[in-house]
């Protein structure tokens, strides 16, 4: 088998190094490419950084981006021209710019996932089938946590989980999307979707979903404890990725969760 050659955006981010950690130990990749948003005069294993464009990207097979949404929407133009595939492990996106990631997939594949990791597909699928089984008459909230240093609140996963209870309703997420609370250490249920985020130490991910009918409570959670989850995880979307034709793919679609 031909290895895939693999371009990584953000290579300097912690997501980017646990990357080319991951790709360097797995033998069906070679990466080609290495991009940050500003210039950097640096070399890793003798690959010199670089801007986002046409030329540092032409050679990829994939490109892998867990960057901010300003920086893959970039990410996306170009590989949308070149013709190439991209994984998506950014979070934070407007309804808006979720609105043009969806045009660039009728050119080119895009497997886009809030979280990597095969447990927190799993617990994305689980509520969803929680959710339409509990009905109306159990309210719901959201709570995470992560490092100090993460900007956006709440997560890129707490936000899939919140659209997991919302399909599970069979009702617009972002109708039902509530108040949004960060660091706080109790909030309540609500009738719409509620969200605390906690900002600590070094973190990785810890999730939980909540159903209370005011008689019982539902707890769904899940915990992460090394960050090569979802370098593994992307890593296997990019194989996966590879004999695909154009679309909007998830997680979900790779593990096939019916």
């Amino acid at each position: 088998m031909k290895k895939i050659k693999l371009a990584i955006t953000g290579c300097l981010g912690r997501m980017g190094q646990q990357l080319i950690k991951s790709s360097k130990n797995d033998k069906d990749f070679k990466i080609v490419a290495l991009t940050e948003n500003r210039i950097i005069s640096k070399k890793i294993s003798g690959i010199d950084l670089e801007l986002n464009t046409i030329d540092a990207f032409k050679k990829a097979n994939v490109i892998v981006d867990f960057t901010i949404p300003r920086c893959t929407l970039q990410v996306l133009k170009i590989a949308s021209k070149l013709g190439k595939r991209v994984v998506i492990g950014t979070t934070g996106f407007s309804n808006r710019e979720e609105s043009l990631i969806k045009k660039f997939s009728k050119k080119i594949p895009i497997l886009k996932a809030g979280n990597m990791s095969l447990g927190v597909n799993l617990l994305m699928y689980l509520t969803e089938i929680t959710s339409k089984s509990l009905g109306n008459n159990f309210l719901t909230k959201v709570y995470e946590v992560h490092h100090k240093y993460k900007k956006d609140h709440p997560s890129g996963t707490a936000l899939m989980l919140g659209r997991g209870i919302a399909e599970g309703k069979n009702k617009n997420f972002y109708n039902l999307i509530g108040k949004k609370y960060l660091n706080k250490k109790t909030f309540p249920y609500g009738e719409k979707i509620n969200f605390n985020s906690i900002r600590k130490g070094n973190v990785i991910g810890e999730h939980e979903v909540s159903f209370s009918s005011g008689k019982e409570i539902v707890t769904l959670n899940h915990e992460s404890f090394d960050r090569a989850l979802y370098s593994e995880g992307a890593l296997s979307a990019s194989k996966w990725l590879m004999k695909k034709k154009p679309g909007l793919y998830s997680m979900r679609d790779l593990l096939d969760f019916k």
